[in-house]
């Protein structure tokens, strides 16, 4: 039996799956539920000092029928009393000493950071996450985001914790910026043990075309939020992974955003988390989609021959290249199984329209399966993306007989390459 137990900067669950600092982890008795449910860990909803929140809170991205491929919120820090946050920590963390319990934080002074630090640990905090990333609300107090974006004061306030907490500080970056290294190393050089990331980004959602408000509307206003859920994965992947492989950045990390399902955490895992955190998915179906995620990720590490977590973290991470040393010499065209093809004709429309002109419609009194020009095909893969069909379009890959080459080496050397069908 694969061991899913995680260490995440010296924070120890029975499995990565966390719930990250957000409603579904906003009072002792959904941690508690979300424990027995399965869950590894949980990032207590940011404490601070007192704050009122705004209704209404969220908006979702519906596309083609699909509910929700993307969240947003203008919600704030908890607004619950510290008092009681503390008590409920103290409850749980008695209840469930080997689960993990991390407390996210976000105050403004050093003497309040010093206050509420021993106030979570005392109440049993494994770990304090430092929320840096909030971008709405707190950001115009100074606080969130507005932290998160500049390094000097990242590293400062993380300094300041690392120097009074007893527990592991995990930095909780913020994704909007242009570049996410040299915010986690200037968390690196504050003294944090790990670091978690992305936060939200900073978003309108849309707008109500008919009141000419933007949403969620809070009367006849509202403020740009935080996006979130499944489609912000790309952007969440590619902070990790720029971390991860960057051989100054030393620390552990929590992934964070869009994680809806096993795969997506193997993925997150693979680029270098040793732990996953999911808010969205959880607010959209409930605490129960933990049992797929253990149970996928189970078999996973069965097939791979895994025995424990930390053989998988980072394994990806080697393919991860700059562009300029991509082999410009590969080649792969499209091959279109007749026995699956169901003739819609989209990949003929999407090449015709969006691509490169290679992909035709069956010639006259021929099956309606489309034909494919290898000769001008240049292995970009939109046909494969837009056909319904699994596995009716494979990318195949071509012997050209030319040795692989890159950009770079051509660069250093001064060689010709032989240039790209297609290319511009």
């Amino acid at each position: 039996m694969p061991n899913l137990e995680s260490n995440t900067a010296g924070i120890v669950s029975p499995n990565p799956f966390w719930l990250a600092s957000a409603p579904p982890a906003n009072s002792g008795e959904q941690v508690m539920r979300a424990f027995d449910h399965g869950w590894g860990g949980a990032v207590w909803k940011t404490l601070g000092q007192p704050i009122q929140n705004v209704s209404s809170r969220f908006g979702g991205l519906h596309y083609k029928g699909t509910k929700a491929i993307g969240f947003n919120n203008i919600e704030l820090i908890t607004d619950r009393p510290l008092e009681t946050n503390f008590k409920e920590i103290y409850e749980v963390k008695k209840r469930y000493p080997k689960h993990a319990v991390v407390v996210s934080l976000m105050v403004e002074t050093e003497e309040e950071w010093k206050d509420i630090i021993k106030r979570s640990i005392d109440a049993g905090a494994d770990g304090l996450e430092l929320n840096f990333g909030c971008p709405h609300g707190m950001c115009e107090r100074g606080m969130g985001s507005a932290v998160g974006q500049e390094p000097t004061v990242n590293e400062k306030i993380t300094s300041w914790v690392a120097q009074y907490s007893t527990v592991p500080v995990l930095v909780k970056l913020t994704p909007n910026v242009g570049d996410i290294v040299p915010h986690g190393l200037a968390a690196q050089r504050g003294g944090a043990h790990g670091v978690s990331l992305i936060n939200t980004i900073k978003s309108i959602i849309g707008v109500d075309i008919e009141r000419m408000v933007l949403e969620p509307r809070v009367g006849q206003r509202s403020s740009n939020g935080g996006y979130c859920g499944a489609a912000v994965k790309p952007i969440g992947l590619h902070m990790v992974a720029a971390l991860g492989r960057d051989p100054r950045f030393r620390l552990p990390i929590s992934g964070i955003g869009g994680v809806t399902n096993w795969r997506d955490a193997v993925e997150y895992i693979l680029l270098g988390a040793s732990s996953v955190q999911v808010c969205t998915e959880v607010m959209l179906r409930g605490y129960r989609i933990v049992e797929d995620m253990i149970e996928g990720l189970t078999q996973y590490m069965r097939d791979q021959g895994v025995e424990g977590l930390e053989e998988l973290v980072g394994r990806a991470l080697p393919s991860y290249v700059d562009w300029g040393d991509l082999d410009l010499n590969y080649e792969t065209v499209a091959k279109i199984d007749p026995a699956k093809c169901i003739g819609c004709y989209d990949c003929v429309v999407a090449c015709q329209d969006g691509a490169h002109q290679c992909i035709f419609p069956a010639e006259a009194g021929q099956p309606r399966v489309p034909r494919v020009d290898e000769s001008e095909c240049v292995g970009c893969n939109l046909c494969q993306i837009v056909c319904p069909v699994p596995d009716c379009i494979t990318m195949v890959e071509v012997d050209n007989g030319y040795a692989p080459a890159t950009w770079n080496e051509h660069v250093r050397a001064g060689a010709k390459l032989r240039p790209k069908k297609g290319a511009h």
